[in-house]
């Protein structure tokens, strides 16, 4: 299911500290770090936290520009984005001003929650989740029902944790504040747990007065038919290399990334790269990487259109070469139609020999972009 894109937003210590221990929150960051959170704010559909940081900091989560509430309202949206808490108890307190500033304010909880909580009049669309509270069908709700397309989670450690660990967040903006905090009771931004393995890739270090923001992307695929965050990112990469390719009439654009499990990337390539008319976008990024290479059993090849079957150009179609590699998981986006090729199926071909096929159908109409010559 499409789910919104989550964005993690927090400011730590040195020590990776959210705040100390004494009876005032503790500032991390300056002016011009708070109005570029609020920048992002602005640029949201929803900003979502949790029930501890409600109960431990009261906040108010606004878009406190006039001049950026004053854009999202001439861009047909609300002037505040949507407030979004999660707790499995539903016991908050009705008088805290996150629920009486802003616009529109959801409590996702549980069925005991969902009780507890109109009991209380929480002033909130409150939904139960079922018995416990489940981060993918919480996302799904609000991508579904809310129509999130861009979340910012703004807290507590918690929740930055749990999205971490199920593979959810698409995004992390850490702000790393000069202060050492050094006590052991204080909170800290991310929790123990089995987080998925591979290295972040950071694609922005700013930095901003006396903290530095730096920008993070998670790059590990998931397994399986299992999707990870990472897995989104890969694919709109692929979807961008399909517009490097030169336009044909008689053969589609494609892009193809594959990547180790750790997250390294093994190799890219489109379709027909390197001035070669017929070669395909997996078989070029294959052809860049050792076939000895022992990482490949575990890869996952992504591509902006289904591997191919049945080709005329070479005796080897995608999904065979892809096979041959030792590689068992691919992505995509977009199923081939029938324009050159009668009933193919490259997912079968692929699923038949024990292949993994994830198609991210959100990304179609990317994929079909330098392709659109080719319709009617």
């Amino acid at each position: 299911m499409p789910l919104p894109h989550v964005l993690l937003s927090a400011a730590v210590s040195l020590d990776g500290y959210l705040d100390d221990t004494g009876p005032e929150r503790l500032l991390l960051s300056g002016p011009a770090d708070f109005d570029r959170v609020d920048e992002v704010r602005a640029s949201v559909d929803a900003i979502l936290v949790g029930a501890g940081t409600i109960r431990a900091d009261d906040p108010r989560l606004l878009v406190n520009s006039a001049e950026r509430r004053a854009a999202r309202v001439a861009a047909g949206e609300a002037a505040y984005p949507l407030k979004v808490t999660v707790s499995g108890s539903g016991e908050l307190d009705p008088a805290a001003r996150f629920w009486h500033t802003g616009g529109d304010k959801v409590l996702l909880t549980t069925d005991d929650g969902a009780r507890r909580a109109r009991a209380l009049g929480i002033g909130a669309d409150v939904v139960s989740l079922g018995a416990e509270i489940d981060w993918q069908a919480a996302l799904e709700y609000l991508h579904d029902r809310r129509g999130v397309r861009r979340l910012m989670v703004e807290g507590g450690g918690t929740v930055h944790t749990q999205l971490l660990q199920r593979e959810l967040a698409d995004e992390l903006h850490l702000v790393l504040a000069p202060i050492l905090v050094g006590d052991p009771a204080a909170p800290r931004l991310f929790g123990p747990g089995a987080y998925q393995g591979g290295r972040l890739r950071l694609v922005e270090s700013r930095r901003i007065e006396d903290v530095v923001l730096n920008r993070y992307l998670p790059t590990a695929p998931g397994a399986g038919d299992r999707v990870a965050a990472a897995d989104r990112h890969w694919l709109a990469l692929a979807c961008e290399l399909a517009e490097l390719c030169p336009p044909s009439d008689t053969a589609f654009s494609v892009g193809a990334v594959v990547v180790a499990a750790d997250g390294s990337e093994l190799a890219r390539g489109y379709s027909r790269e390197g001035g070669d008319p017929v070669v395909h976008a997996e078989e070029a990024a294959l052809a860049k990487i050792d076939p000895h290479d022992p990482r490949l059993a575990r890869a996952t090849v992504y591509s902006s259109l289904e591997p191919c079957a049945r080709r005329a150009s070479r005796p080897a179609p995608c999904a065979r070469l892809i096979l041959d590699a030792g590689v068992r998981r691919v992505v995509t986006a977009w199923r081939e139609p029938d324009t050159f090729v009668a009933g193919a199926d490259g997912s079968g071909v692929l699923a038949a020999h024990g292949a993994a096929v994830v198609v991210l159908g959100e990304y179609a109409q990317r994929a079909k972009a330098p392709n659109r010559h080719l319709e009617g």
